[in-house]
């Protein structure tokens, strides 16, 4: 079949080909696009078109000049300070796209890659932290890490350090504990069993599967805490360590978040 055929002659009832792509786990949907569109993919032998959809048993093959352009894209991890927000600016203040720059990567960051402004391009938060809320944030250009972070059905634990004080003085009833832990809704949604604990006498440790927005303060609310600060230690296998507040690293070649 010539691949100048238009797309809808191409199994119209097959899957489009970027999202067959995605769900092998060859590429994000914006990659795969991206690789057609070079003519760095072929189906069952014969070079893709964009918008080609194709059967379940299809032979994809990707050119290798598409890995090496995959391998090239990076993921940073920033310790975001409290005024900084996640995506783009608001009311003032700065994104956490500002803070990566030369002069903020961590001296003790001894990755191979040396800094360049092409690192910019593209390179977005995967995944959020409040404006009042410091710690772990990734950044990245790779739309493989983003799915795996924030794409849907994403069971990547994250692990924070949550300062709290009980509204009228006091200790948190166990059976209140108990709610954090499994039991609370938000928006009339039911909330995904959490792992919530003491970490000391005024700090509890939240590790959770999901994200709703600022979902860790309002599950607090819900059982009349008080949140005094909110700080992000880990996502998946990957943890904050000794990274300063406002400085950044690469993500190491052999580190991997699940």
């Amino acid at each position: 079949m010539s691949s100048h055929r238009p797309p809808d002659m191409l199994h119209p009832d097959g899957e489009r080909l970027s999202k067959r792509m995605t769900a092998l786990g060859l590429s994000s949907r914006r990659e795969a696009d991206e690789w057609i569109a070079a003519g760095w993919v072929k189906v069952d032998g014969q070079m893709a078109i964009l918008g080609q959809r194709v059967k379940p048993d299809a032979r994809i093959e990707v050119a290798p000049a598409a890995r090496l352009q995959q391998t090239q894209r990076v993921t940073v991890l920033l310790h975001k300070p409290m005024g900084i927000v996640s995506g783009q600016a608001e009311d003032g203040h700065p994104p956490a796209l500002s803070l990566i720059q030369a002069q903020n990567r961590w001296p003790e960051d001894r990755g191979p890659l040396r800094f360049h402004p092409g690192h910019l391009r593209n390179l977005a938060p995967a995944g959020r932290l409040d404006i009042d809320s410091t710690g772990l944030l990734v950044l990245t250009q790779d739309g493989r890490v983003a799915k795996q972070l924030i794409g849907e059905g994403s069971l990547v634990e994250k692990e924070y350090l949550v300062r709290v004080a009980l509204r009228g003085g006091g200790r948190l009833p166990l059976q209140e504990l108990a709610k954090l832990n499994h039991g609370l809704s938000l928006d009339g949604v039911r909330l995904k069993p959490a792992k919530v604990s003491w970490q000391n006498e005024d700090q509890l440790r939240f590790v959770l599967r999901e994200g709703r927005k600022r979902q860790i303060r309002r599950m607090c609310e819900l059982v009349g805490l008080e949140v005094l600060g909110l700080k992000r230690v880990r996502i998946g296998s990957v943890v904050l360590g000794r990274l300063p507040v406002g400085q950044w690293r690469y993500l190491d070649p052999h580190e991997r978040f699940a």
